[in-house]
């Protein structure tokens, strides 16, 4: 999708709390005869931060938090997560930061953890699979004795933690998931320098501005149209446990201002169960193409019939657009359609051709290798991934050539005018959707007041 190009990666510190504990306390008191010695006290007192990082793939943020070390199966089941717990004198915790060419082995050798309960531990399917990937600035809590393994957090999503602790009959692990609120919030931006700055500057997420940038997709290039003094306000969801926000949610209403035009969608929800975003007259803003089917960071050739050939020196038309892109960038079907070619095609070299309604033809070429996905005949739908760029053919870097054909005539694909994909809502629907879209209308102009929480989500228990 179109908003894929803005996506790049981004990596935050990871902060990392730090255990302090106070050292046994002797207390001698003099008598009359012997003195009398007191009990020492171990008193952990650690404090937990929370950060974000970007993660890779059309994919989707996946925040990341440290976790408390040494909590029960119970205050887990009960969410409480961040609340220091009292401690006993042998229990201690550590905080394990995966680095590059890391594995959890390596870990609990540098740490001088029980090899044996790692081994134990791993033998649970539940724990095998959230534990045997890792990625660098993953954290994982150990809880432990002496390195004898007490208890294992790591987590997974905003939402859901993994939790092995030890039992009488070896380990236990289960997945917990947290309770939380769904909240409304309003913010603004404004363009500045780039749109991920203005959304910095705003206090919303990279995951959230490329969801903005996805629903006027068809509308706006968020690579070539974007200019300073460009504005958008968006009003979003976020979700919050214990005062912590854990994630921010869908987008409900938005508005964006480019070069003096302004847009506006409001999400709703058919009858038929579909969500979209439609204009405040209900018109729907999903078309059936969009504008470019990969993220690229430039067009490095445009559509033109005069063009000069870089490698074959001579005057050839340029029927198409080139992308310029990273070799292995995903390639997404901009439409529904099916795959009426796939191969070596000249100097196009690995390409594959979509039929669409219409009279529609798309080619993409230069491929470095293709999808499951694109086989001969097979249909696939707007989005799904077809192929990967390359430099395949007679092309000079790597870079994805589109082709946009209407019944066998080529047509600039930056410039064409895209055909409508959805019905608009009839009358019954339009009247719902005026009702709920007013309020966030409202909220778009003046700010209004917080909408109503969501109410709490509970995702209580534990499953392994």
């Amino acid at each position: 999708m179109i908003s894929s190009a803005l996506r790049r990666l981004r990596t935050d510190g990871i902060a990392t709390p730090a255990v302090s504990r106070t050292a046994p306390l002797q207390w001698f008191v003099a008598g009359l005869s012997l003195p009398l010695l007191a009990v020492g006290l171990l008193l952990p007192d650690a404090t937990y931060k929370e950060a974000l990082r970007l993660d890779r793939a059309l994919s989707e943020i996946r925040p990341v938090f440290t976790l408390p070390l040494l909590l029960n199966s119970a205050d887990l089941l009960a969410g409480s997560f961040g609340n220091p717990v009292a401690g006993t004198a042998g229990h201690e915790s550590v905080d394990l930061t995966v680095r590059r060419g890391d594995t959890l082995d390596a870990l609990f050798r540098r740490e001088g953890l029980d090899l044996a309960d790692l081994q134990r531990i791993m033998q649970i399917d539940t724990a095998r699979k959230y534990l045997r990937i890792l990625r660098p600035g993953d954290q994982i809590s150990v809880g432990h004795d002496g390195g004898s393994i007490l208890e294992i957090n790591r987590r997974i999503d905003p939402f859901n933690t993994l939790n092995v602790t030890r039992a009488a009959a070896g380990f236990d692990a289960g997945v917990v998931a947290l309770d939380y609120e769904t909240r409304s919030a309003r913010t603004s931006g404004e363009i500045r320098s780039s749109l991920f700055e203005a959304a910095a500057q705003s206090g919303v997420s990279d995951g959230t501005i490329m969801n903005l940038a996805a629903i006027f997709a068809s509308d706006i290039d968020f690579v070539l149209d974007l200019r300073e003094g460009d504005r958008f306000t968006i009003v979003y969801e976020e979700m919050w446990n214990r005062g912590d926000k854990l994630a921010e949610g869908e987008i409900l209403a938005a508005e964006f201002v480019n070069q003096g035009r302004t847009y506006r969608a409001v999400r709703f929800q058919n009858r038929a169960g579909q969500t979209g975003y439609y204009t405040p007259e209900g018109r729907s803003l999903r078309k059936a193409f969009l504008r470019a089917p990969l993220a690229f960071t430039r067009v490095s050739s445009d559509f033109n019939p005069r063009r000069r050939h870089p490698i074959l020196n001579t005057i050839r038309a340029h029927t198409g657009v080139d992308y310029a892109a990273p070799t292995g960038t995903a390639v997404r079907a901009p439409a529904d359609g099916r795959v009426s070619f796939r191969g070596r095609k000249g100097g196009y070299g690995n390409a594959v051709i979509l039929q669409h309604a219409g009279g529609i033809t798309t080619l993409y070429g230069h491929l470095s290798g293709f999808t499951k996905a694109a086989r001969l005949g097979h249909r696939v739908s707007q989005g799904e991934v077809i192929g990967y760029v390359g430099a395949t053919g007679l092309a000079t870097a790597p870079h994805l050539h589109y082709e946009y054909r209407v019944n066998g005539r080529h047509m600039n694909p930056r410039t064409v005018k895209l055909p409508n994909a959805s019905t608009p809502l009839d009358a019954g629907e339009r009247t719902e959707f005026v009702r709920a879209a007013a309020p966030l209308l409202q909220r778009l102009d003046t700010g209004g007041d917080r909408l109503a929480a969501g109410g709490p989500r509970s995702r209580p228990g534990r499953s392994g």
